[in-house]
């Protein structure tokens, strides 16, 4: 596997992709893992608007066809030229592994292969079969730090020919959230409103941002890790009622078990107190969210932890695939995990 970091990215994008005919794009970020997927297949030189040059394909496409991913590489485009295959899926589907060993070891010659996937982690699913191959592109995409978040900002205000003052810049960073797409959106439309106006002081960024920050998920998910259900419903439809992605709920609420996982095992491990794990493996959460995650620490087994876990990322997949009852299946399970969080406080209670 040749991985493509993430500062790396832009260069790979104007001068090497062309060396590769098959692509793995995956992490927690779903917005950045759909952002540059699109990136990729923009610099395929294959045309969006050519359904035979194009083939989009889903988890759900590919049960019960076990051949569907190598048959359609192989194959010769209706009018001539080469063909993208798109795959979205988790990443960790028999069918796509298996579709993925094969090609990698013969690669296409023309044709090619781009596997938008989910939050894989190492050594499963489809990285498993990318880390040990030379023909495959992988791209990891994980939140944005501050100079990913800082490059964006930069970006899309020199479009618009702005500059931003440094309390501004630092209010706009404290606003954004951990989805690329999300942010890119909103800094979008704070240049939108500062268009032609040459610079953004920290008061516009509070005029254009301040409601989108006060919606935020962290709210939902501070919710679901107290086992608060008047919190979660009222956050939720906060979310709903804003027009903001309900999978952005579900994206952070995965980020925090799976932190929580790793601060867990640490704990365990070292037989250490959740204090001690805040001091190091936590010094970077924002400090009103400490005394959430600390709680959290103390009631959560690892073994509880890990399910939960697992049962968000299997929802996350399940929206994408069932995307008119996005909401409704996020909230059941939004729902659910908060109500296991209450039980868990209950029992740390008592013991």
């Amino acid at each position: 596997m040749v991985e493509i970091k993430s500062h790396e990215f832009d260069r790979f994008s104007k001068s090497s992709i062309e060396s590769y005919r098959i692509f793995l794009v995956y992490g927690p970020d779903r917005g950045l893992v759909s952002e540059r997927a699109a990136v990729i297949a923009a610099k395929s030189g294959v045309s969006s608007d050519d359904p035979f040059a194009m083939v989009k394909l889903d988890s759900s496409d590919l049960s019960g066809d076990p051949g569907r991913v190598a048959d359609e590489v192989g194959a010769f485009g209706l009018f001539g030229g080469k063909k993208l295959i798109w795959v979205r899926g988790s990443g960790t589907e028999k069918v796509l592994v298996d579709a993925l060993q094969t090609l990698s070891n013969a690669p296409p010659s023309d044709n090619i292969l781009l596997i938008e996937a989910g939050d894989v982690k190492k050594g499963s699913g489809v990285r498993k079969v990318a880390e040990a191959a030379k023909t495959v592109a992988a791209v990891p995409c994980y939140a944005d730090d501050a100079r990913a978040m800082n490059n964006l900002i930069d970006e899309e205000l020199k479009n618009e020919g702005l500059s931003i003052t440094p309390a501004a810049r630092d209010r706009l960073l404290e606003a954004l959230g951990g989805d690329r797409i999300a942010s890119r959106g909103e800094i979008r439309k704070l240049a939108l409103y500062r268009r032609g106006q040459g610079t953004i002081d920290e008061q516009h960024v509070v005029d254009i941002i301040g409601d989108a920050s006060a919606v935020s998920t962290d709210d939902a998910v501070d919710a679901v890790l107290e086992g608060d259900v008047d919190r979660l419903n009222l956050a939720f439809a906060k979310v709903v009622a804003s027009k903001t992605p309900v999978f952005l709920i579900l994206q952070s609420c995965l980020r925090q078990f799976q932190l929580l996982d790793v601060m867990r095992s640490e704990m365990d491990e070292k037989n250490t107190q959740p204090a001690q794990i805040m001091q190091t493996l936590g010094r970077h959460i924002h400090f009103r969210r400490e005394p959430i995650m600390e709680r959290a620490l103390r009631t959560w087994t690892s073994k509880s932890i890990a399910r939960e876990a697992g049962r968000i990322q299997t929802t996350i997949l399940q929206t994408r695939q069932r995307q008119p009852l996005e909401d409704s299946i996020a909230f059941h399970l939004l729902m659910s995990v908060t109500l296991q969080s209450a039980r868990q406080k209950s029992a740390a209670g008592r013991r």
